[in-house]
């Protein structure tokens, strides 16, 4: 009867501990997915362009104005800035595999605000 007892103890103990690490690695994991906020706020990241020009992307795409090539042939998206004068851009530019144009260029002030999109890239 005492062993029964033991066995039972044992075995909550072993349930207690891995309950136990379950909710320390999903702490843990919550804590760590915001990562540090080392750009001061209201700084229109590479990060924020990339996100902010996707949901731009997928809108033109499902408005038609760019056909669904756009979304099957995608090859690479790449974020950059450049000096226009004095004010700077923030350039997105979508590249697909095939089919002409081949990028379709979206580009947004320092502040984050659209500021349009063509083919050319200018």
């Amino acid at each position: 009867m005492i062993r029964n007892y033991l066995q039972q103890v044992k075995v909550s103990s072993i349930c207690a501990g891995f309950f136990l690490l379950f909710i320390i690695s999903f702490t843990a994991t919550v804590v760590f997915a915001h990562g540090g906020k080392a750009h001061e706020m209201g700084e229109f990241t590479h990060l924020a362009a990339l996100k902010k020009a996707t949901e731009l992307y997928d809108k033109l795409i499902g408005s038609r104005k760019l056909d669904q090539a756009w979304e099957t042939d995608l090859e690479s998206v790449v974020v950059s800035h450049r000096q226009k004068g004095s004010t700077t851009e923030v350039i997105v530019a979508f590249h697909r595999a095939e089919g002409d144009p081949k990028t379709v260029y979206i580009f947004f002030t320092a502040a984050g605000e659209y500021a349009g999109s063509n083919f050319t890239g200018e």
